[in-house]
C-alpha cells in the first residue's frame, strides 16, 4: 500500500485530528477543507496541519476543487482559475501569469506570485517563517546544516563537499514531520539548502544560509526562492553557484542573515491574516461538532 492510497491518507487524516485535540485554540476553532501537497512526506508540506491547529483552525485535507483554503507550498497551479476561497502564503511554482479574481489572497508568499494572479493588499511571507515561535531551537549544536532537497539527496558533489571534514556538517531528510526537521535545520550554525523550506527555517530562527542549485533542476528553477526573498531580503539574495562552494570555509563565509525585524513583522502579518478568515469563509463549521457533519 502506498503513501497516496485512501487508507493512509485517511489515517494521516486522523492522527492530524488528534494533534489538532491537543491544542487548546483548536477547540471551538474553525474547521476548514484546505489543501497542501500530500504526495509523499515532506516537513515543508507537512507545515499546513502543523502550524494551523496553533491558531484556531484545523484543516482538512482536500483536492484543490473542493479546498476552501490554500496552504503552505508552491501550490497555486493546482487551483482552478475560478477558486474563490482563501489563499495564507501560498506561492507559484512557476513563473507564469495565473490570473485568480475570484480567490482572497490573505497572504501570499512574495510580490512576485501577488504580481502573477492579479492579487493586492495581500500579507507577504511563507507561513514557515513562524516555526521559531512553536519549535524550540535545540541546544547542542553543528556547524553546518545541509538541507537537500529530496531530489538532491544523492548527489555526488553536494557529498563530497559534506564529507571534506568529519563530523563538521549534518545532512537534514527533508522526507520526514515538520517539527523534527525543524529541530534538525535548526541545530545548525549555518545552512546550506536547495530546499526553500531549509531556507525560510534558517530565516525563522535568524541562522546565516545560503542556497544553491542542482541537478536536476527543480521544477520551476528558482521562481519560488526569488519570489521568497523580494519579500524577506528585498534587493539581497542568498544564492550561491554551486561551483563557488569549493570547502565548508566557503559556505560559512559566503552565509547571510535575513533581517530580523523583517522577519518579525512577517511574521506578525501571516498571524494577523489568519483574523481575516472567518469573515472570508462564514460557512465554516466548528472544531469538533462540525467533524460530525464533515
Amino acid at each position: 500500500m502506498s503513501y497516496e492510497d485512501r487508507l493512509p491518507r485517511r489515517l494521516r487524516q486522523l492522527r492530524r485530528l488528534g494533534a489538532a485535540a491537543g491544542h487548546r485554540s483548536a477547540w471551538g476553532g474553525m474547521l476548514v477543507p484546505a489543501y497542501w501537497w500530500d504526495g509523499h512526506p515532506n516537513f515543508g508540506d507537512a507545515l499546513t496541519p502543523y502550524l494551523l491547529p496553533k491558531y484556531g483552525i484545523v484543516p482538512l485535507y482536500r483536492e484543490p476543487r473542493h479546498a476552501r483554503l490554500a496552504g503552505v507550498g508552491s501550490l497555486l497551479e493546482f487551483f482552478p482559475d475560478d477558486y474563490d476561497g482563501a489563499i495564507w502564503g501560498t506561492g507559484l511554482m512557476r513563473d507564469g501569469e495565473k490570473r485568480m479574481p475570484d480567490a482572497t489572497a490573505l497572504a501570499l508568499r512574495g510580490p512576485l506570485t501577488q504580481e502573477r494572479i492579479g492579487a493586492s493588499d495581500a500579507a507577504y511571507g511563507d507561513p514557515g517563517l513562524l516555526v521559531s515561535r512553536h519549535v524550540r531551537r535545540p541546544s547542542g549544536r553543528v556547524a553546518i546544516t545541509a538541507v537537500p532537497h529530496g531530489h538532491h539527496r544523492s548527489h555526488e558533489g553536494l557529498a563530497a563537499l559534506l564529507s571534506g571534514e568529519s563530523g563538521r556538517a549534518r545532512t537534514v531528510n527533508v522526507h520526514q514531520d515538520a517539527a523534527s526537521a525543524v529541530r534538525e535545520i535548526a541545530a545548525g550554525e549555518v545552512v546550506l539548502t536547495t530546499s526553500l523550506h531549509g531556507l525560510i527555517t534558517a530565516d525563522s530562527y535568524g541562522i546565516p544560509a545560503i542556497w544553491t542549485m542542482l541537478e536536476p533542476a527543480l521544477d520551476g528553477a528558482d521562481f519560488k526562492f526569488r519570489d521568497y526573498e523580494a519579500a524577506v531580503t528585498p534587493g539581497l539574495s542568498r544564492f550561491v553557484a554551486f561551483d563557488d562552494l569549493r570547502t565548508l570555509d566557503d559556505v560559512v563565509r559566503r552565509a547571510r542573515t535575513a533581517d530580523a525585524g523583517r522577519v518579525a513583522e512577517l511574521s506578525d502579518g501571516l498571524v494577523g491574516a489568519l483574523g481575516r478568515l472567518p469573515d472570508v469563509l462564514p460557512e465554516a463549521r466548528r472544531f469538533p461538532a462540525g467533524l460530525f457533519g464533515a
